[in-house]
């Protein structure tokens, strides 16, 4: 059975809800009758671990150039608008008031200041977590270390700068490290956790100030090199590895369809039990066309390598290649990411081909995927992964990159462990050189971090990084593009896993006595080839996208909060 997940009840905290800041049920517990020992430490700081990410893990890859789904969300059509209130904004705040209320009254537990200083560290941790959140989302946001009642002048102030904010989480950040458990724990915060969340943080901030100027932050420099240090801490605790069994061709799919986190690479997982009812829909998310039926795109197949180490790019007509031709001979994880050939479903024996009612590209997602007993609605009980070793590795490189400090050894060391662990030729540095592709995606000419950057797509595809990578990199105009999916040299019917039976039709209208023995793939009225008569599968056409610069790399505040507190200022762009 798999470890007990440790219940909130104790910590339900129901409570009202006061304008700005809502008041969560916390202050209902009287200091005095609650903070008095440990157990009460460890029940209080338990319920933090509601504000892990969850489903989003899979999901908010959705809004970003890795998926096509059935219907285009608002983010990346440009079509957010100026919500009304807080909670629709995502400008809420009471997590941030639980564990403000926490740092105010823990010391008056009758514990050792090394367990009391633990617990503030678990604290920090969740203060800093719920804070990048809102600088990613808003940009500069209002600071707050204390706990506020409804009638704090505090809050009504503004905006402390971003330079502050994010000072003060990293403050946090180091706090945590310095003062939490070392003990591995997969599904409680150590202070691994909270190193792999400095380098996660500073990498962002540091390369965010370096692609976006307008903001005037400098200490690019000072982060990226944070962002080193605190990786190489985790890199040289010798706690942790990538999972592997020697076996590339099915390691890493069989890392996150394990039920159990893998304690060698996960270094903070969200946990899931089916016997405590406590479970997700992976399997319903890729497997179900109710579900936004989300297709990987051209782009993010493009980016795996070949087996061999070389670009896909390289390849003679690599750009009119069929699905059945594109997949072969590619980096073992692009066949543990997406159906490809002889897929079979973990512990069946039938072979699948893509199923093009769930992912309309041709590319289906199996990441996250598990067996079919895990095929009811919101029956998966896999672990997901919050911070894992493989990012760690990337962070590291990335930072060292962006300083123009990469060497032979730090590959060797972060991206040459994760393509051996796929059976992957190793990055040799000094024979890089620029992929045309990649170069125009990213619009730089750096070949290090170009292929810096191609790894840490491949690796953390469906893991709910890409879309914050773009806005970091000032790649938002790649939202606008049309996402197009498997290319097809004109309608007709195919044979897609190479079995001499058709699998697929591609037609302009749906015969009026179609064969059951094939998926059909209707183009009108409202689906294309990209050249007309033949091309990459457009499953939005003329979509009328677009992204505009500031503007959309910030969300707006609500306009009540912008009512009720006059020295709040709307992001730029969002101001009418």
């Amino acid at each position: 059975m798999k470890r007990i997940l440790i219940v909130l009840s104790v910590l339900t905290l129901a409570a009202c809800k006061k304008d700005f800041l809502d008041r969560q049920p916390i202050s209902d517990i009287a200091p005095g009758s609650f903070f008095n020992n440990e157990k009460d430490l460890t029940l209080y700081t338990n319920s933090f671990y509601a504000m892990l990410p969850g489903t989003d893990i899979y999901s908010n890859d959705i809004s970003s150039d890795n998926v096509e789904p059935a219907v285009i969300g608002d983010v990346v059509a440009g079509r957010t608008v100026v919500q009304t209130d807080a909670a629709s904004a995502q400008w809420t705040w009471s997590d941030l008031r639980n564990v403000n209320y926490f740092l105010a009254n823990y010391r008056k537990a009758a514990v050792s200041d090394s367990i009391k200083a633990h617990y503030a560290g678990i604290a920090r941790f969740f203060r800093a977590l719920f804070y990048f959140a809102k600088v990613q989302r808003f940009g500069d946001v209002p600071w707050y270390s204390q706990p506020l009642e409804a009638n704090s002048p505090e809050l009504y102030k503004g905006r402390d700068s971003r330079i502050l904010v994010m000072d003060s989480i990293i403050a946090d950040l180091d706090y945590a490290a310095a003062n939490i458990k070392t003990a591995k724990n997969t599904s409680r915060v150590t202070k691994w956790a909270a190193l792999a969340m400095k380098a996660r943080v500073c990498l962002f901030e540091g390369t965010y100030r370096i692609y976006h100027q307008e903001i005037n932050g400098g200490g690019a420099e000072e982060l990226l090199q944070k962002s080193v240090d605190a990786a190489q801490q985790v890199m040289q605790s010798g706690l942790y590895k990538l999972y592997s069994t020697n076996n590339p061709a099915t390691d890493y799919l069989n890392l996150f369809s394990a039920d159990v986190a893998n304690a060698d690479e996960y270094i903070l997982a969200r946990i899931y039990d089916r016997t405590l009812t406590k479970t997700h829909q992976a399997n319903g998310q890729f497997l179900t066309s109710t579900l936004s039926a989300p297709g990987l795109t051209k782009t993010l197949i493009n980016s795996y390598l070949m087996s061999d180490g070389t670009p896909f790019s390289s390849q003679p007509g690599y750009a009119t290649m069929p699905y059945w031709e594109e997949v072969k001979n590619r980096d073992a994880r692009l066949a543990q990411t997406i159906r490809t050939p002889g897929y079979k479903r973990i512990n069946t024996i039938n072979s699948l081909v893509p199923d093009y009612a769930n992912a309309m590209t041709g590319y289906q997602c199996i990441k996250f995927v598990t067996g079919t007993d895990q095929d009811g609605n919101n029956s998966n009980s896999n672990d997901l992964p919050v911070f894992r070793f493989a990012e760690v590795l990337l962070n590291y490189a990335e930072a060292k990159a962006e300083l123009r400090q990469f060497t032979q050894a730090d590959a060797d060391a972060s991206v040459n462990l994760i393509r051996k662990r796929a059976g992957m030729p190793a990055m040799e540095v000094a024979a890089l050189t620029v992929d045309p592709l990649l170069q125009t995606e990213y619009q730089i000419a750096d070949p290090i971090i170009l292929e810096v950057r191609r790894e840490r797509r491949v690796e953390l595809a469906m893991e709910g990084f890409r879309y914050q990578d773009l806005m970091r990199w000032k790649r938002g105009p790649l939202l606008v593009a049309d996402f197009r999916g498997a290319y097809f040299p004109g309608v007709g019917t195919y044979d897609l896993n190479g079995d001499g039976k058709n699998d697929l039709a591609i037609v302009e209208t749906k015969p009026a006595t179609p064969d059951k023995a094939l998926q059909y793939f209707v183009l009108n009225p409202d689906r294309a080839l990209s050249d007309g008569d033949k091309g990459n599968l457009i499953i939005h056409p003329g979509a009328n996208k677009r992204f505009d610069d500031p503007k959309h790399y910030l969300f707006p505040l609500p306009l009540t909060e912008l009512l009720l507190n006059t020295n709040l200022a709307q992001n730029a762009g969002w101001e009418k």
